[in-house]
């Protein structure tokens, strides 16, 4: 009889998730040579190769993505029962993991991440930066952080805060005297930093106003793929950007950046966390969404300061901005 204990098949669904023994060891909380050590013991057991391992890439073999398929559904049940031990406790035990875009980690860091870890002391939170759309279930995630459009149909969203806009902005320097802007079609006549999706594409500025489109190859000498690096080259006056409010409001507040095409850019809504609906809810996730609808209602009402740069709470998204929303999810 094989003696193969619960770590082993954990271990195996890490290293499938992160493609790395390295961070699969940190989420493991041993180190890469324990972890390693282990899976040598599993496919000396088994007789097979469950890993294929370069100098560059670790991956599952076949042998190993069909071994995991059938033992991944068993690790759910066990890990749901824990779950349903853990909920006798005061307070939640374990990790949450969490998928998003770096606005988004901005976002919430402060108002949630921050009260959560102080409310509950036996928890962890990982935060993971990723550009591009995932499936966090199969890599391992208890949820992911987009904007609504963007997330998946078949999901669950809970709104991590008010509706949010793109703006168009430049710095005092570089507008006066510049060519005045009536309309997205006066951009051909100015500087703009370029903005390289994550796909490699350049992204089109979008605009919309009473149910008129419009989408512009804007021209410019600067192209740059990161929200940070486009407000600073903005500040220093190097053209007009089209960056998320989050980005630019204590800006425009200052007067070191100005907001041009106010009338093309509407809100739309905002962030939501999301998850799926028929995997069994940790009690470590059950209590930050609970977090999240306390902080939403707060900020309905009022009572607190929503996220730096978003716009005001119950805004209206205008409708037909649905198709540009596709692109626009890729930048925020």
């Amino acid at each position: 009889m094989l003696e193969t204990g619960l770590f082993e098949l954990n271990a195996v669904g890490a290293i499938s998730a992160h493609r790395s023994f390295r961070a699969a060891a940190a989420e493991l909380g041993i180190s890469p040579s324990a972890l390693s050590h282990a899976i040598a013991g599993l496919e000396a057991r088994l007789g097979v190769r469950l890993i294929n391992r370069t100098t560059r890439s670790v991956a599952l073999s076949e042998a190993g993505e069909r071994f995991l398929a059938r033992v991944r559904p068993a690790l759910q049940e066990i890990a749901g029962a824990m779950e349903d031990v853990n909920a006798f406790r005061d307070t939640p035990t374990g990790t949450l993991r969490i998928n998003l875009k770096e606005r988004a980690a901005h976002q919430i860091l402060r108002p949630v991440v921050a009260t959560y870890l102080r409310r509950y002391p036996d928890m962890n939170v990982e935060l993971v930066i990723e550009g591009r759309p995932i499936d966090i279930v199969a890599e391992g995630f208890d949820a992911g952080v987009r904007l609504a459009e963007a997330v998946p149909q078949d999901m669950v969203a809970v709104p991590c805060g008010p509706d949010t806009r793109f703006i168009v902005v430049g710095a005092p320097a570089y507008l006066d005297g510049a060519p005045a802007l009536r309309s997205p079609a006066d951009l051909l006549a100015h500087t703009c930093i370029r903005r390289r999706l994550p796909g490699g594409k350049l992204y089109r500025w979008e605009f919309e106003k009473r149910g008129e489109e419009m989408s512009l190859d804007v021209p410019g000498r600067l192209t740059l793929d990161n929200d940070l690096l486009m407000v600073d080259a903005a500040l220093e006056g190097l053209g007009l950007a089209f960056l998320s409010d989050f980005w630019v409001t204590r800006h425009l507040a200052a007067g070191t950046l100005k907001a041009v095409l106010d009338d093309w850019t509407p809100p739309f809504p905002g962030l939501r966390l999301y998850y799926p609906p028929h995997r069994h809810m940790t009690a470590g996730l059950r209590a930050f969404i609970d977090l999240l609808r306390e902080e939403q209602k707060s900020w309905l009402a009022g009572k607190t300061t929503p996220p730096p740069g978003t716009t005001t709470p119950g805004a209206k998204a205008t409708g037909g901005l649905r198709r540009s929303g596709k692109s626009r999810t890729t930048q925020s």
